[in-house]
Parts: C-alpha cells; sequence; structure tokens
C-alpha cells in the first residue's frame, strides 16, 4: 500500500463527494499531485469551481452531473480515465471534511519529490562542468535550488533557516581524484614551497578543503602556517612543519607523495594554479552537497520544514566556496576616491623645500598649537586616533 498514492486518492475523493471542500484547498495545486491523471482530474475540479458549477450550490447528494463534467474535462488533457476510477477515488475517502489534511499529506509527498528532482539535476550539472572545466552553470543551479527551497518553505508555511540534521550525515562516498588532478595538486605545492613569496598569491583564497587527495591538503595546511607565523617557506621548513604534526606517522601522506614537492622545483603561476583548484573544488562540493539533499529527500521520516532546513545546511559549504571563488576571480578594487590626489599633494608638500623663518605647515586634522603668553608656559601634548 502507498501512503501518498492513497492520499491522493482521499483528496480527490472527498472534493467529488464535497465540492465545497475546494475553498479549504486553495494552497494545493495540480503540479502537487503525483500521477498525471490526478493532475488532471484536480486541474478539472478547480475548473469548474472557477466557472460557478451548480453543484456547488447544492447541499446533500451531488448531482450526478458534477461527476460526468469533471470526468469530460480531465479527459481531454489526459486519458485512460474512466467512471468506475472516479468510483474507485470516492471509495478512497473516508470522511470528505477531512480533505485538508489529505491535502497537506499530497503536499508533503510533492516538496520530498521536488526536492529530490532539484538535487539530482544539481549532481548532474556540477558532473557536467566538472569535465568542461567550467563552474557557472553548477552556480546557476544551486541558486535556482535555493529559490526553490525558499518557496517551497513558503507554502508550507515555515521560515527557510538552514538547520543541521540531529545525527551527523554520513560522508558521501566521492569518486577518487583522477591521476591528473592529483599531479596538479602536487604542481602547485612544489611551486609554493621552492618559489619565494607564492603563497601570498593563493594563502586568502584556497583552503586545505579544496585539495582532492586528504594528503595534499594537510601538506598546504603546513605550508599555511609556515606563512601565517612569517617563517620562510623551503624544503626544510616544510618537511620540519610535517614532521611536527606528525602527518608522516599518522600515515595521512607518505614519503613516496613528500618525496617529489621537496624535491622537484616548479615554476609558474600559483594564482593561476590555484584557481584551477579551486573550480574544480567547487564542482565537487555540490556534487557532495546534491548527493546528501537527495538522500534527505529519500527519507519520508522528516518533515518538510526539516527537510528544507537540512538541504539548506547541505548547501552552506558550497556557499563557502562559492565566495572564495568570486574573490579570487574578481579583479582587484579600485582605491578610494580621492587617495590619489591626496598623495600627489603629501608628495608635492615633501618636495617643496621650507624658506628659512618660515613656519612649516600643520599637518591635517592637527590642532594649532594655543598662543604662549609672556609669563606662562603651556605644555601641549597632540594625540592622533586612527579612525575606527
Amino acid at each position: 500500500m502507498d501512503p501518498l498514492l492513497t492520499g491522493e486518492q482521499a483528496v480527490l475523493g472527498a472534493v467529488l463527494l464535497d465540492p465545497r471542500q475546494l475553498g479549504g484547498l486553495d494552497w494545493l495545486e495540480p503540479r502537487d499531485f503525483y500521477r498525471p491523471g490526478h493532475q488532471s482530474l484536480f486541474a478539472a475540479l478547480r475548473k469548474l469551481r472557477d466557472e460557478d458549477h451548480p453543484a456547488l450550490g447544492t447541499e446533500g447528494t451531488v448531482p450526478v452531473a458534477w461527476l460526468t463534467d469533471t470526468l469530460a474535462e480531465a479527459g481531454q488533457q489526459v486519458r485512460g480515465l474512466t467512471a468506475s476510477y472516479l468510483h474507485t477515488l470516492v471509495a478512497a475517502c473516508p470522511r470528505p471534511a477531512h480533505a485538508p489534511l489529505y491535502g497537506r499529506m499530497v503536499l508533503e509527498g510533492s516538496i520530498h519529490r521536488t526536492v529530490a528532482e532539484h538535487a539530482d539535476r544539481l549532481l548532474a550539472v556540477a558532473r557536467e562542468d566538472a569535465g568542461q572545466h567550467e563552474v557557472r552553470g553548477t552556480a546557476a543551479q544551486a541558486d535556482v535550488l535555493t529559490g526553490v527551497l525558499d518557496d517551497l518553505a513558503k507554502r508550507w508555511g515555515t521560515r527557510p533557516l538552514a538547520t543541521a540534521p540531529r545525527t551527523p550525515s554520513l560522508p558521501v562516498a566521492g569518486q577518487p581524484p583522477a591521476a591528473a588532478q592529483a599531479e596538479d595538486e602536487q604542481f602547485l605545492l612544489s611551486l609554493l614551497v621552492h618559489q619565494n613569496g607564492a603563497i601570498g598569491e593563493v594563502f586568502d583564497w584556497l583552503r586545505p578543503q579544496d585539495f582532492a587527495h586528504p594528503g595534499h591538503g594537510q601538506l598546504y595546511r603546513c605550508l599555511g602556517a609556515l606563512h601565517h607565523r612569517g617563517e620562510p617557506i623551503d624544503p626544510v621548513t616544510t618537511l620540519w612543519e610535517v614532521q611536527r604534526r606528525g602527518l608522516l606517522a599518522k600515515g595521512t601522506i607518505t614519503e613516496e607523495q613528500l618525496a617529489p614537492v621537496l624535491r622537484d622545483g616548479a615554476a609558474g603561476s600559483a594564482e593561476w594554479l590555484g584557481e584551477q583548484l579551486l573550480r574544480s573544488s567547487l564542482t565537487r562540493t555540490a556534487a557532495g552537497a546534491a548527493q546528501q539533499i537527495a538522500a534527505h529527500a529519500d527519507d519520508r521520516r522528516l518533515a518538510p520544514g526539516q527537510l528544507i532546513g537540512h538541504a539548506l545546511h547541505a548547501l552552506g559549504p558550497l556557499d563557502e566556496v562559492r565566495a572564495r571563488w568570486r574573490t579570487a576571480t574578481s579583479p582587484p578594487a579600485p582605491p578610494p576616491a580621492g587617495a590619489d590626489q591626496a598623495a600627489r599633494v603629501q608628495a608635492a608638500l615633501a618636495r617643496s623645500p621650507t624658506l628659512p623663518g618660515t613656519p612649516a605647515s600643520p599637518p591635517p586634522n592637527h590642532a594649532p598649537l594655543p598662543p604662549s603668553g609672556p609669563r606662562q608656559v603651556h605644555e601641549h601634548t597632540s594625540s592622533h586616533r586612527s579612525p575606527v
């Protein structure tokens, strides 16, 4: 027995038995029904209601015309509907007055189904973008999914707030990194180790979790720690930091993986390589989020509000990667207005000689010294406060 099918049949049977029940189902749409025949029947019932069908003004026994007209209208949209099936719908409704509750069951199934469909689309687009080294389609589909979740929350009557599951979601088994991906990560790490100052090009927006290989991510964390402490980065200091963190002892990274990074010098643009790595991280994160959302949608124990909250929570890591992608690929911000003019004025004043006997001009925003009397000496202490 399918509960969703039973709920769809019950709400349709309730309206066939009592047309006035449509007044409490304005929030339900034909697209919320799973079966095409049920979609057509509900659309036909709403159309007859909007056209003021005579059955709406009757009390007691519903006229046969309500059933025959509904069947004729729905038959124009889908084939296979018979009068006997309408009797099946009527028999499936135990209480016509419970139509709003049956409708909530239909809407709940529709929300689970809609979330699953859009999660599958995000997964497909992310995998396609990963193969084409693109991110625009993934970002657009993620925005579509976020908008759908917001709309579903409004329909269900809840706020679209990200909520973490009570039990942590099991990690999604992703595909192992390709050999080319591992080589690109190794090349970038080697460049960061051997090229002085290269890590400064990527440190603000590249994170250890962007590396597909966990060992490479931990090695990048070591380089970031050296850079954060202001210590030099070279093969010796990198090996020492790896040893201090016990990465070799734990097996996080092997000597075979570490040796090429420390031994082989590399030349290139760390910024460009980092952007390629971040692009792969974005599509990989989107695919993982889509799989988690699909798993939540398949869990029928979750109420629609919980499902929407968990789905928004799963999109959180993707939003964070997208923010860093915008930082990495956006052009540098222009200097504030007037900054160049002020710099030129200060440079001109610095080059201008001060004539003998001419008092120097006070610096900007500096309070003038108070006049000193003939018999008084004032101690004046000036303080400068930086703008907050």
